[in-house]
């Protein structure tokens, strides 16, 4: 019971019985916004500390009102390439596929800040996450990274149900990467990383249309050497997941919604690689991450 509730509780009792009748309307009134309160108080405490998302998210409609999404993977043999300092960029040694940069609602990021990701969220999923998408930073811890794309991006997926918690979408991911095969698709048709074979769009773009549908983005970063690097592959999704969907209209793939800023680094967000130019697929070297060609 308030203060306020009391006090008014207090007068009622201390009045004459001929009074009371005229007080006890104002005392109810007083005992039920009390417990509206109170239970509002306690339901945002419980969202806020089971991560759940509360009224911030279910309010801001237009972060629920994306139509399309962006799984980007990353190649660690180029990735590297994007960084201005090299003793930034670290390969673990169990990354030697393509990885998961992140998946991205079109035009919607940091939704809320009303639903948390904690550790236990992700602890079933750390190893296979901690292979198909460590961090290459080491700045930025691997859980720091999975940390970063929830509160940008998962917090705006989780409008969907299939998404609608850090373990969800963590899980999606994971199963996206696994049906997006892209070095066995690559490997199938004889596009390996070189140090000396440079490959061009329209040959690679031919290879995975069939797979992830005519509008995927392969982008580049140049070296610094002036060479085009491919480092990225940008896959665009409907809301139920399907590849094929066209893009236009709701918000494009260029640039890098997930690139925030960490201390100390100068990235480049890529581009789409020219169709023209040759480009090349370099391999990767956990010893030599910058510079994989020499």
């Amino acid at each position: 019971m308030s203060v306020l509730t009391e006090a008014a509780a207090a007068v009622w009792i201390m009045a004459p019985v001929e009074t009371r009748r005229s007080l006890l309307p104002v005392l109810l009134s007083l005992i039920l916004l009390q417990l509206v309160v109170t239970a509002t108080q306690e339901g945002a405490w419980h969202d806020h500390t089971h991560g759940r998302p509360g009224s911030e998210l279910h309010d801001q409609t237009s972060c629920c009102s994306w139509k399309r999404l962006v799984f980007t993977l990353q190649w660690p043999g180029g990735f590297c390439q994007s960084l201005d300092n090299e003793t930034l960029c670290r390969i673990p040694p169990s990354a030697n596929n393509w990885t998961i940069h992140g998946l991205w609602p079109l035009r919607a990021q940091h939704c809320c800040s009303c639903w948390p990701m904690f550790h236990s969220d992700v602890q079933e999923l750390e190893a296979e996450l901690a292979e198909h998408w460590p961090s290459f930073v080491t700045t930025k811890t691997s859980f720091n990274f999975w940390t970063d794309e929830w509160r940008k991006h998962g917090v705006c997926a989780a409008c969907v149900e299939g998404m609608n918690s850090p373990q969800k979408y963590f899980q999606i991911c994971l199963k996206l990467r696994g049906r997006f095969d892209v070095h066995k698709m690559l490997e199938d048709a004889g596009i390996t990383p070189s140090c000396e074979r440079p490959y061009k769009v329209p040959e690679v773009h031919s290879v995975l249309a069939p797979h992830l549908g005519n509008k995927h983005e392969i982008q580049c970063v140049t070296d610094d050497k002036d060479r085009e690097v491919w480092f990225q592959v940008k896959i665009p999704l409907t809301r139920n997941l399907t590849v094929g969907c066209d893009h236009r209209g709701g918000g494009d793939i260029d640039g890098d919604p997930a690139a925030g800023s960490i201390p100390g680094r100068s990235f480049s967000p890529g581009h789409p690689c020219p169709p023209q130019v040759p480009f090349y697929y370099f391999p990767i070297d956990h010893q030599r991450p910058r510079r994989p060609c020499g």
